[in-house]
């Protein structure tokens, strides 16, 4: 269950550069509304992300796709970006990816995710694969994304090169997107369907920074065996104060969000996410754009920071802690004492350390997340602190179902669209046209 403390977030817990408690009172009162809002959205079924914790029809198709593409594989690249990469990566990590040291281990098939379009990284990885027993995943919620679109033609271009019959390209590809509407060209649907590819219909009321918790997100999970049902159970723990009518100060979301709009109110503009947990390190990347891309607007918002303990301890603590007092920290810890690697008293004494003598390298991790926490507010730095006691589908569910509630009520308090993104739309289409006209 996630636990949430914020005494050290406040003026009356850290003293001066703390988020005043006034400013803070002054926020719970502009989240009553927008909670309101939030809880009418979910009676009404008009908000579809609200609805995905109980949904359970989706989830069968997106087994049948798993197991389909795991026969006879031994890599799968899920091709998306953004929205449609980050939340299947956070997941990801709870099966090992992207985890250092642990991920070369990964079994077959191995997952890549391949977000971030570079083309020497692309061109060398479609060398390297073996391609007759490579599958992969074109996610794009409007079909359109022009990097899912490129590395889809040249996946193509590199299994027929490798001798593979237009007839058979199909059952290497899997596409999740929107359908197709009448009278409209779609673009991964035009470019997938004519050989012979399946498609699983991306969610058309849930945008792609919000669909972790759709076939979007759950089936590369599904793929890596997770448990996809207990995700979602998760995510609903995190619903439950909000359906149940709860007031601000019992809905752990809408305190998040109040601390969040104090601490902008107050002139803090940088916000950052800090786990102690290397299964949670690309969850701060996933934070990042939901919460960049959500509330960004109309000149307001706050800067998102990813900073992983404890080895941001060593390169970030230097400016959080002497630089200026314009930060708001989360800092998320899970009960890691007495779990991991013994520590030898005798090889502790020989360095130095008695104190080590009978400890895990847990009760380390342990240690240093508390007091990175005590040391902020003893440098008058705002401070709350996010708790687990461990880290699996059902805890990661309700983190993530959190951080979206916490952002959607914190843009509903600013008065912006947490749901649009107009700056990036412009981008994608001067891009596009950019290209077309060679320009570069």
């Amino acid at each position: 269950m996630l636990q949430q403390s914020f005494d050290l977030a406040l003026e009356s817990g850290v003293g001066a550069g703390g988020i005043p408690d006034a400013a803070f009172e002054k926020a719970q009162a502009a989240l009553a509304p927008a909670l309101a809002r939030l809880k009418g959205e979910a009676d009404a079924k008009s908000l579809p992300l609200l609805g995905l914790p109980a949904d359970t029809a989706d989830l069968a198709p997106v087994h049948a796709a798993a197991k389909r593409l795991r026969e006879g594989a031994t890599d799968i690249l899920i091709l998306g970006t953004g929205g449609s990469s980050l939340g299947g990566q956070t997941l990801a990590q709870l099966a090992g990816y992207g985890i250092a040291g642990l991920s070369s281990f990964a079994p077959t098939p191995r997952v890549h995710f391949i977000d971030n379009l570079d083309p020497e990284t692309f061109a060398s990885l479609l060398t390297k694969l073996p391609l007759k027993s490579t599958r992969f995943v074109a996610i794009s919620k409007s079909g359109g994304t022009g990097e899912t679109l490129l590395q889809s033609i040249a996946a193509i271009t590199a299994l027929r090169a490798a001798g593979i019959p237009d007839g058979e390209i199909g059952r290497h590809f899997q596409g999740l997107s929107e359908p197709a509407k009448p009278g409209k060209l779609h673009p991964l649907r035009a470019l997938l369907e004519p050989f012979g590819t399946p498609f699983l219909d991306h969610h058309t009321g849930v945008g792609g920074r919000y669909s972790v918790l759709t076939n979007c997100g759950l089936l590369p999970a599904a793929i890596l065996g997770l448990d996809i049902e207990a995700l979602r159970n998760g995510a609903a723990k995190a619903l439950a104060p909000l359906l149940a009518g709860k007031g601000v100060r019992e809905v752990p979301a809408a305190l998040g969000a109040a601390l969040h709009l104090a601490a902008m109110r107050s002139g803090k503009g940088i916000a950052v996410l800090m786990p102690y947990a290397d299964k949670l390190a690309l969850l701060t990347r996933w934070w990042v754009q939901l919460w960049a891309e959500s509330l960004g607007k109309d000149g307001q918002g706050t800067q998102p920071v990813a900073a992983l303990g404890p080895v941001d301890q060593h390169s970030q603590q230097q400016l959080y802690l002497a630089g200026p007092k314009d930060k708001f920290f989360t800092v998320l810890t899970l009960s890691t004492k007495g779990r991991g690697p013994g520590i030898d008293a005798a090889l502790a004494k020989k360095i130095g350390e008695d104190g080590f003598a009978g400890k895990t390298i847990g009760d380390l991790v342990a240690a240093q997340g508390v007091a990175m926490i005590d040391t902020f507010a003893k440098n008058g730095r705002a401070v709350r602190r996010l708790h687990v006691d461990h880290v699996d589908e059902t805890v990661h569910g309700e983190i993530l179902m959190h951080f979206m509630l916490e952002t959607i009520l914190t843009g509903y308090a600013m008065g912006v669209d947490p749901f649009d993104q107009p700056a990036v739309e412009e981008a994608k289409l001067l891009a596009k046209r950019y290209l077309a006209e060679g320009r570069g």
